[in-house]
């Protein structure tokens, strides 16, 4: 049975999330699978971006054609490995109790407020993590596993603008990967989550696409930035091109910029619905 939710009798608003460097400080492959198989970091990378170029190849489609490769003699493969990698995925300042927070504050408005990721990292990985069971879904890449449980092949490789497709998907309800329903006409009433209460929150170039996307039809678009990293300069090119609205510190603590941020929208959300009804009214 394919996932679908209609709409429902109070405003939805969607927070959409990458992950690397989003919620976590670092890719998820660098935090544990990378050193299990030798490598370090800086060297896998180097090693699957070079991949990708020589070959014509999808970067995510090289990145876990080379994790599958290395993984051979060194450890099996598998999704209980994969999520036990995710397990140990550190997360910023605040991620750990940020949805639920979140949540009970649309609640107090009268906003139902739903967690998504859209991420070209792994869902498995993601699955294993401690926050897996905040999201409505997560949209990541995904490896095939034989019968024996063991990661053999990419069943879904999720690129920068392939990511669109799922605030489509969000947008309508129209949640399965594999739904073909996604592509069919709503009347604007039968819209469950309008483009302006969404929320895309991300951190570099590749989420650009959906940055630009929900920005241009009334939403919110997010950079965050690691301070102790030095990367604000990625997030405030992204503001002067027009590519997001807001930039702020990854720091989801009570209180912190990002978090007033989200309960401003969250206001917002819920004074608009007033005018947008009243208006349909005629």
């Amino acid at each position: 049975m394919m996932k679908r939710k209609t709409k429902e009798a109070l405003p939805v608003l969607a927070v959409c999330y990458d992950f690397d460097r989003t919620l976590s400080p670092d890719d998820m492959q660098a935090q544990g699978y990378i050193q299990s198989v030798g490598l370090d970091v800086a060297n896998f990378w180097k090693r699957s971006n070079g991949l990708a170029l020589e070959n014509d190849m999808d970067s995510n489609l090289a990145y876990m054609y080379l994790m599958v490769r290395e993984a051979e003699g060194n450890l099996i493969l598998t999704k209980k490995s994969l999520a036990e990698f995710g397990a140990k995925v550190k997360l910023y300042p605040g991620v750990t109790d940020w949805f639920s927070r979140l949540k009970e504050y649309g609640r107090e408005r009268g906003v139902l407020v739903e967690h998504y990721i859209i991420s070209s990292g792994l869902k498995e990985m993601i699955e294993g993590s401690a926050i897996a069971r905040e999201f409505e879904m997560i949209y990541a890449s995904s490896f095939y596993f034989n019968e024996r449980g063991v990661a053999k092949w990419p069943a879904q490789a999720i690129n920068y603008t392939g990511k669109t497709q799922f605030l489509y998907r969000i947008s309508k309800g129209v949640l399965d990967i594999n739904d073909p329903g996604v592509n069919d006409y709503f009347p604007r009433e039968q819209i469950r989550i309008p483009f302006r209460n969404m929320v895309y929150i991300g951190d570099s170039g590749t989420d650009i696409p959906c940055m630009k996307l929900v920005t241009v039809n009334g939403g919110h678009s997010i950079g965050v930035y690691d301070k102790k990293r030095g990367a604000r300069d990625r997030v405030e090119q992204l503001y002067r091109e027009n590519r997001i609205k807001y930039i702020t510190q990854a720091d989801y603590r009570p209180g912190a910029e990002l978090d007033v941020l989200l309960k401003a929208i969250v206001d917002k959300t819920a004074a608009e619905e007033v005018l947008v009804r009243a208006s349909l009214k005629g």
